[in-house]
């Protein structure tokens, strides 16, 4: 095959790097210290998360997780973090269906445990036993919400 035909494909095959990991946003609130630090420690978590990206140009896209944990004993708020850990990615020459799958599976599970290692220090360093966020499965988030949009959208052209 000429060499130049081979840079042509060579260009052509699918490319995903990470540019550039960072803190967006980071937020830690305690309600009621020191009182609760005298508190029995039988915290109850409630953590929401979302996940958004935005398209820089040049096959660049800006990958937002944003996590908010608020921590509660017998219904009393303990204290409250909100991350937004985010990540610049190269995605190059991959389908449309793919690309919206990996911006919110493969990136969030990369920025996911920096998201994890940052709630724990600040959480330490607000005078809290460390907090370990549990594992999540991006992927069946994103099939839930695929599916439950589909269904949505079925809902929507049944009306």
């Amino acid at each position: 095959m000429p060499e130049k035909e081979k840079k042509s494909e060579e260009n052509n095959d699918p490319q995903f790097s990470i540019q550039k990991i960072y803190i967006k946003d980071i937020s830690f609130e305690t309600t009621n210290t020191p009182e609760d630090f005298k508190t029995e420690w039988k915290p109850v978590v409630d953590m929401h998360i979302t996940n958004e990206a935005t398209p820089l140009g040049d096959d660049l896209f800006d990958v937002v997780l944003s996590a908010t944990l608020t921590v509660k004993i017998d219904d009393r708020d303990i204290y409250l973090v909100e991350i937004d850990q985010a990540g610049i990615f190269l995605i190059k020459n991959v389908p449309e269906d793919v690309l919206g799958r990996m911006l919110a599976t493969s990136c969030a599970n990369i920025l996911f445990p920096f998201a994890r290692e940052a709630v724990s220090d600040i959480v330490t360093r607000g005078g809290f036993p460390q907090l370990l966020l549990t594992p999540v499965n991006f992927d069946a988030l994103y099939d839930q919400q695929k599916k439950q949009a589909s269904e949505q959208a079925a809902k929507n052209t049944t009306h």
